[in-house]
């Protein structure tokens, strides 16, 4: 019996050591497949990532209070933005450095059209339209409701992020910076004053928790100067580089312009540059990581190429140089199954999107209201 006994509990043992050996490769397998995944928990920054760009930009006026209403109410990791700063000093949302494009200018200050937002005080900003636009432009998704829209300032999109039961983080981008001279300090000093970054509390269970992680704010920018200063400002702070070809970004292999080209559109232009060399594309990984960056926000081509198509940076070569650096992806702008599917493929963790309904039914968190019961039960 004993000796039995002892055979029977040999095999288990051997049993048990190779079942533990197979859990350990396929771990070990999982982890180098998704070399991110570490990365991320590590900074405290969900994976994979749904980046509601501009908001929910699909469905209503980007960076208006729909958009981030609903990307909130969807169940997005991050509200996404771009900050300028107005004449009298007040950080607004906005993407365009003129107002001409998202707002009716035109009607209300017809002398000053072409003039930059930084001219413009935040009482003159809010006598403009910024929804009517979105109407006119994309009539299947029209709301009477957005008419009338208002640009929002960063506290006004703070308010929205930590209005509702889900707790979305805050992913700000330091736009055309060069022309707001101590907008990263500016930056800072508000964060400080609506306590975003310290400890926030815990959402309620089975909700977004962005917000309580450290990971609850990101810094974005496209240019090296303002990553050295919101690096100095907000050492702590999570920051990303964002990696274009050209224009004083990353060289491009060609210095040819679109103009020069003869493509027919941008997104096929886009399609045919390369960056000038691994070498250098190494360097400017070399260069984000040095400086202060977790991670990097690189521009990608989409199978059905349209306007938010660029040139690929998100090549399976480069996403394995960025996490051999200890970098993370978060590709902009993709908004279809196609392109989620092919690019998370390469090894990326996650995504700026204008659909974050899409990206969350792509990544297994649909929403359980649909867009029109959220913009409904929202007051649009």
């Amino acid at each position: 019996m004993l000796k039995g006994f002892s055979r029977t509990l040999l095999s288990r043992t051997l049993l048990s050591c190779a079942l533990a050996g197979i859990m350990l490769s396929s771990g070990a397998a999982l982890a180098a497949a998704e070399p991110g995944k570490a990365l991320a928990a590590k900074i405290g920054v969900p994976w994979p990532a749904v980046i509601a760009h501009r908001g929910a930009s699909f469905n209503a006026p980007e960076e208006t209070v729909p958009s981030y209403t609903l990307a909130r109410e969807l169940g997005a990791d991050y509200l996404e933005m771009d900050i300028q700063r107005t004449k009298d000093g007040v950080l607004i949302a906005l993407h365009d450095d003129t107002l001409e494009r998202t707002t009716n200018i035109a009607e209300v200050y017809p002398n000053r059209v072409k003039d930059p937002l930084s001219s413009f005080t935040l009482e003159e900003i809010k006598r403009l339209d910024a929804g009517s636009w979105f109407n006119k432009a994309h009539p299947d998704r029209a709301r009477a409701s957005y008419a009338g829209l208002k640009i929002l300032t960063l506290d006004e999109v703070i308010d929205i992020a930590e209005g509702g039961k889900n707790k979305p983080g805050l992913y700000i981008e330091t736009k055309v910076p060069a022309q707001f001279p101590g907008i990263e300090e500016d930056l800072k000093k508000k964060l400080e004053q609506r306590s975003w970054l310290s400890q926030r509390p815990a959402a309620g269970k089975g909700h977004v928790n962005v917000a309580h992680t450290s990971g609850r704010v990101v810094l974005q920018t496209f240019e090296k100067t303002s990553l050295e200063l919101l690096q100095k400002a907000m050492p702590q702070t999570p920051k990303v580089l964002l990696l274009w070809l050209g224009d004083g970004s990353i060289q491009a292999a060609s210095d040819t312009t679109f103009k020069e080209s003869g493509a027919k559109d941008k997104a096929s232009f886009y399609a045919t540059q390369q960056v000038k060399s691994k070498e250098e594309f190494a360097a400017w990984m070399d260069w984000a990581k040095a400086h202060g960056a977790i991670g990097t926000g690189p521009a990608s081509a989409l199978k059905n190429g349209g306007d938010q198509s660029y040139m690929d940076l998100v090549q399976p070569w480069m996403n394995q140089m960025a996490h051999d650096r200890g970098l993370i992806i978060h590709p902009y702008t993709v908004d279809d199954a196609v392109d989620f599917q092919a690019i998370s493929a390469r090894g990326v963790d996650g995504f700026f999107t204008n659909r974050a309904a899409e990206l969350l039914k792509f990544y297994g968190r649909p929403s359980k209201e649909s867009i029109e019961s959220i913009l409904k039960r929202i007051g649009y």
